[in-house]
């Protein structure tokens, strides 16, 4: 079959990472492109009511057996428990886009059954590694500084209506989207590997640095479900609970993806692999496609959004979110 324009390659460059391939489709342009506007067209439609109470809330309610809105947090237990099964719950908000499609590249290389399970889950181990320190660290401040922080106000703000933490939402996924975004652009090849240097030591540092990305999620997180997590630690002032509460909510929330993944593994791995193999540049588009979608949206959705609701400046609505 005759090779387009769009899946021819520039290769002979060596990888300088695990999302740096060193074979680049050359019509980067247009992946970039196609990979913003996909960004801000979900950042446009995305309903965060139906996905934070129709799938979360409704999840979390079966879950647990009674309002998790409504209903206090007992104690130290049911705290523990509250926090995985909300952090299931919130699988699907739109803090978790396209975590997973950063490592598509690393599913299905191994021909046996096992050696294909041990490939799969081994990324996913180093993006714990990374996950679950940032998860714990931030749960240990939160019991220690309790309720002065300003994700835990519920405050209007000031004149302009953002709350403190709102603003601190902002700056935390703004801040997570421009990471992702420059992931992207280097996977493609537009802008040097700034992962280069530090993955020549240490191979796995770019699932690291994914998995503490997931993690920071929290930092930044106003999911009404979190929240009431958030102020249970908080109040409670246990660094120890607050570590360990954080972390089970992290895990939760990406345990279903991790699960999709060792189902996609063992599904299509062999043949997604094999597609990724006969073009050297696809590897990259997937990567950089999903780590620019990733970036796009989650700088469009928690800042340009958040300061169009607002008013600071223009930002469509979509008929269905207003």
């Amino acid at each position: 079959m005759r090779e387009t324009a769009a899946e021819s390659v520039s290769v002979g460059l060596r990888p300088t990472s695990l999302f740096v391939s060193g074979s680049f489709p050359r019509r980067r342009g247009l992946i970039v492109l196609l990979s913003l506007i996909g960004g801000v067209l979900i950042a446009y439609a995305w309903s965060a009511k139906f996905v934070d109470h129709e799938i979360g809330f409704r999840t979390a309610d079966t879950l647990l057996g009674h309002n998790p809105e409504t209903t206090p947090i007992a104690g130290v237990a049911a705290g523990v428990v509250f926090a995985f099964v909300t952090g299931l719950a919130g699988t699907f908000t739109a803090c978790n886009i396209a975590v997973f499609g950063a490592v598509g590249p690393l599913v299905g290389r191994s021909a046996s059954r096992r050696s294909r399970f041990l490939h799969t889950v081994r990324p996913l181990g180093w993006m714990a590694v990374g996950m679950i320190p940032v998860s714990a660290v931030y749960g240990v401040i939160v019991g220690l500084a309790g309720t002065g922080m300003p994700q835990f106000s519920t405050s209007g703000g000031v004149a302009g209506g953002i709350s403190p933490r709102i603003v601190q939402a902002m700056i935390t996924f703004g801040v997570i989207g421009l990471i992702m975004t420059v992931l992207g652009l280097a996977a493609l090849g537009v802008v040097s590997d700034p992962l280069a240097s530090v993955s020549r030591r240490f191979r796995n540092a770019p699932l690291v640095l994914t998995g503490a990305l997931a993690g920071a999620f929290l930092i930044g997180r106003p999911y009404p479900l979190f929240r009431s997590l958030f102020r249970h630690a908080a109040v409670t002032h246990d660094p120890l609970y607050g570590a360990v509460a954080f972390s089970l909510q992290s895990i939760g929330n990406v345990l279903v993806m991790a699960v999709l993944f060792l189902v996609l593994s063992y599904g299509v791995g062999g043949r997604l692999q094999r597609w990724l193999a006969a073009k050297p540049g696809r590897a990259a588009t997937l990567t950089g496609s999903a780590f620019l979608v990733a970036g796009v949206f989650t700088f469009v959705y928690w800042t340009l959004r958040i300061l169009g609701r607002f008013e600071y400046i223009w930002f469509p609505t979509a008929p269905w979110n207003g």
